[in-house]
């Protein structure tokens, strides 16, 4: 079985690979004040919760945006299985499928090249990755894996968090929509402001990045895909209609991807 880790600025996602089977073990808070050992116990203990030995773990790959853990948790997981994780970052790029600047390698997350490496072999041409994290990121890939460019912005949870905490008086809210744009009270005008202007963001960014790319790449707006990922990317599904694929499990797939190329 493959292990794979995304250790994102709020959540470390472990999964596992049984053939093109996800089996998700778990979300993880991240903290940097954890040791690699703090982290290793967790991880014991979701796997047991499961039914898994790490000694049928074969090999694992991991992401990093969060350069602090990702010492501990490369020594964590060779203490585990006994196997030093494959690392994702810019020594291996030269062996996926979507390239990067070569004057900007380093700048990209490799959450990022994991997010364009599945959505690029999922469509095989053009596409846009929305994904709903701390973040919201866009990257752009074009039709021959050349990643064009990315855009962000505060994701929608960091938003509404920062909006409380810089008020006296305006509370951390459910995160969907109300029944009107017309907030009748403090939480409905915080979701109108929030859910709705983000859809505006959006639907506005992608609509100006798919005329940008067409040109660039002397290809049709409609031939360019857009797949959101992301764990609050259910916040906005439910009221537009610019995403063909959502797939929560994107990251952990372009691990998949990336750790088989990279052995090959």
């Amino acid at each position: 079985m493959l292990l794979v880790i995304d250790i994102g600025n709020t959540n470390i996602v472990a999964a596992l690979f049984r053939g093109d089977d996800i089996i998700e073990i778990g979300r993880i808070f991240t903290d940097t004040h954890r040791t690699g050992d703090e982290y290793g116990i967790i991880l014991r203990s979701l796997l047991r919760d499961i039914g898994v030995q790490p000694e049928k773990i074969s090999s694992s790959t991991m992401s990093s945006v969060v350069p602090l853990l990702t010492g501990p948790f490369v020594t964590m997981i060779k203490k585990l299985t006994g196997k030093k994780p494959l690392i994702v970052n810019h020594t291996i790029y030269d062996k996926l499928p979507v390239k990067a600047p070569p004057a900007r390698v380093q700048e990209i997350g490799t959450d990022l090249i994991c997010n364009a490496v599945a959505a690029f072999m999922r469509f095989n041409g053009a596409c846009i990755i929305v994904d709903f994290g701390t973040a919201l990121t866009f990257t752009c890939v074009g039709m021959k894996g050349d990643i064009l460019g990315c855009a962000f912005t505060p994701g929608i949870g960091t938003a509404v968090k920062s909006l409380s905490a810089n008020t006296a008086q305006l509370p951390v809210v459910p995160l969907e929509a109300p029944p009107s744009s017309l907030g009748e009270n403090t939480v409905q005008a915080i979701q109108s402001g929030i859910v709705f202007g983000y859809k505006g963001l959006v639907e506005f960014l992608l609509s100006r990045m798919k005329s940008d790319m067409a040109a660039l790449e002397n290809i049709p707006q409609d031939s360019i895909s857009v797949i959101a990922t992301g764990g609050l990317n259910s916040v906005l599904q439910p009221i537009s209609s610019v995403f063909q694929y959502v797939d929560r499990q994107l990251i952990l797939r372009g691990l998949k991807i990336i750790s088989e190329m990279a052995q090959n």
